[in-house]
């Protein structure tokens, strides 16, 4: 097939690189990409958010199925412009993709359904956000209504600095404060027709800053795959996503189709794993990163074949798609100043040396090609992807190939999957 990916970050390359490891070839197109993206696709000189440009690139150029990675595309209507011209596209229509656009779309879709989730209350003033403040009690959560690349949320016990943060927001919209909820957090993705849901295996990623959790959100800096601790608490993996698939992603799906707006793509269920049960955090409308980079590599299935099926409304004629036993784990190299005041323009080295490393691979989140090699372009740089026949076997690998890697100033965690590595001995 003749694909186009949406999208210029780690995500989209982990997408490319399941794509190119099937065993038919296809003609991969990219737009934006980025320097190491370019390594395996052509890169596409077109807008990503602007949808008559992608349609007619896509029609221009033969295109079989448009993948869009991002959020940006999705709610400027992109999906819609491509299916007005019949190109199948794997996203969301613009009124779908509220579900993450919107956060108080998404917990409005949530009660009709019936889907389990925190208690929240929608401000559009600081004297409705104090009120709510004080509603809820301390920890307080204060989110952004809208996109924020993944750091619109703020969960702390300093009410000064829950105030804030939404000042910071509510000159652009309304913000959420919601409920504190307690427990490991879980991410689980479905791929969606708009009428059937196939899900995806489990992974956890770690979205603060420093080991410990400690530090400012950020657009997540690790993850692995799979989860065996959820055996304990729901007596297999496929327990917990038939649970999950049966209380909340079909019953949302429904939902978004009775409204008359289906879902069509990637539906990410950020969950949280209560003592009262499992309960959504939030929705998103594309594929998750990093979780993405560890999910991937442990899908049987083509991946290609899957997108194809549920942009064509045909993903009830598969059978559920598969993992390898294998475990994944990634870990983030972002660039000093993350995620406040990254510097960029630094130059990297070691990366063949990494790829060496045996069961790894490297998915380019913010590179650029220069006269010297590649150098970061953003905050998050790199997603180093160790694979391996066990969570610390993988990620053992993944550490020895980012000591490898040289970035001035560059920054990672130390403990992604450390506490599932040592329950496995």
């Amino acid at each position: 097939m003749r694909i186009l990916v949406l999208g210029s970050g780690a995500r989209e390359h982990a997408i490319v690189l399941a794509l190119r490891a099937e065993p038919t070839e296809h003609e991969i197109f990219v737009a934006p990409g980025n320097g190491g993206i370019a390594a395996d696709a052509v890169i596409a000189t077109l807008d990503a958010n602007d949808p008559a440009a992608v349609a007619s690139y896509a029609n221009e150029q033969s295109i079989d199925l448009v993948v869009i990675g991002p959020e940006a595309p999705l709610v400027a209507g992109v999906a819609d412009a491509l299916r007005e011209r019949g190109i199948p596209v794997f996203g969301p229509g613009r009124a779908a993709a509220q579900l993450e656009g919107s956060k108080g779309f998404a917990k409005r879709v949530m009660d009709a359904a019936g889907v389990p989730t925190g208690g929240a209350t929608r401000a559009r003033t600081l004297a409705e956000v104090e009120a709510a403040l004080d509603a809820f009690g301390a920890p307080h959560v204060v989110k952004a209504d809208g996109l924020a690349a993944g750091k619109g949320v703020i969960v702390t016990s300093d009410r000064a600095a829950a105030l804030a943060h939404a000042e910071t927001y509510l000159p652009s919209g309304p913000v959420l404060i919601e409920e504190f909820l307690e427990g490991p957090e879980v991410s689980l993705f479905f791929l969606s027709d708009g009428d059937h849901v196939a899900p995806l295996s489990p992974a956890q990623d770690f979205k603060r800053l420093a080991d410990g959790d400690a530090g400012p959100n950020t657009g997540g800096m690790g993850a692995y795959s799979p989860l065996p601790w959820l055996a304990d608490r729901f007596g297999s993996e496929e327990e917990f996503v038939d649970l999950v698939t049966r209380e909340v992603a079909e019953p949302v799906i429904r939902q978004l189709d009775a409204e008359g707006t289906p879902f069509i793509g990637l539906l990410y269920a950020g969950l949280i794993l209560t003592e009262t049960g499992v309960k959504v955090i939030e929705f998103n409308a594309r594929f998750g990163d990093p979780e993405t980079q560890v999910v991937l590599p442990r899908l049987t299935d083509p991946l290609s074949t899957l997108l194809l099926a549920a942009a064509s409304g045909n993903l009830e004629d598969l059978a559920r798609p598969t993992f390898a036993d294998d475990a994944a784990v990634t870990v983030v190299l972002a660039s000093e100043g993350y995620p406040q005041s990254p510097i960029t323009g630094r130059p990297l080295s070691g990366l063949d040396d990494a790829e060496a490393v045996d069961g790894v691979h490297i998915a380019h989140a913010a590179t650029a090609a220069t006269a010297d090699g590649l150098a970061a372009t953003g905050g998050r740089v790199l997603s180093v992807v160790g694979v391996g026949d066990s969570i610390g076997e993988a990620r053992n690998r993944a550490y020895d190939a980012l000591r490898r890697i040289g970035l001035e100033g560059g920054q990672h965690r130390t403990d992604i999957a450390a506490a599932a590595a040592a329950d496995e001995r």
